[in-house]
């Protein structure tokens, strides 16, 4: 992969270098590939690790929660967090237990949030976010009241310091274990869209990006 130097001595990957990207193309990639990441931080008591949704606006990347919860006020509060993302595209069966692998794509990010204040900004990002979901569903839901609004955290982390680690392909097998006869390869893994279930009490003929989300 095309790497450049990593951005600070937390993200240099040291474990199989050979599959590290420091380039921000890379990094957007999989952020833009994912709905879910996981945010991890200290609050003094403890170290936690949350799942939440996620999407990218530029080089930041976006999350939302309850003014009242303790994610938003720890992530606002200045706390330094890691968010990771991880796609596993599939099991490498080797000729020997050692050498298995997993193909897959992940990013790990850090630094700290901060709150969007400008109200402007907060729709539109929630419209994005909304967008990354369902293409053309946000002209056609209710937007967000001012009281619901008023309830809800926007915040974003620059995507400045982080990394992404990569494997595809193959077994990659000793020498001297070519012989065995074992099968070997890999089993791929593929997250798919499934058939939509409406709602029973809907009676909204399904937009395009219902019936062609399964295709």
């Amino acid at each position: 992969m095309n790497t450049r130097s990593a951005p600070s001595d937390r993200t240099r990957i040291r474990r199989l270098a050979e599959l590290a990207s420091y380039e921000q193309a890379s990094l957007h990639a999989v952020i833009d590939a994912a709905h879910l990441c996981h945010i991890a931080f200290d609050d003094g008591k403890g170290t936690h690790c949350i799942p939440t949704a996620c999407w990218r606006q530029d080089d930041y990347l976006y999350i939302h929660g309850s003014n009242g919860g303790r994610l938003t006020r720890l992530l606002t509060s200045g706390v330094q967090a890691c968010i990771t993302i991880t796609h596993l595209d599939g099991l490498v069966l080797a000729r020997s237990a050692f050498n298995h692998a997993m193909n897959y794509r992940s990013a790990m990010i850090y630094g700290c949030f901060e709150r969007v204040t400008d109200e402007a900004d907060k729709h539109q990002a929630l419209a994005l976010f909304m967008e990354k979901l369902a293409p053309g569903r946000q002209t056609q839901v209710r937007p967000g009241s001012i009281k619901e609004m008023a309830a809800t955290t926007v915040m974003r982390i620059a995507l400045d310091e982080a990394a992404v680690k990569i494997r595809t392909g193959g077994p990659v097998d000793d020498a001297e274990d070519m012989d065995i006869p074992a099968w070997a390869g890999v089993l791929p893994l593929v997250l798919t869209p499934a058939t939509p279930v409406a709602d029973e009490y809907c009676r909204v003929e399904a937009p395009d990006y219902v019936r062609n989300w399964a295709r």
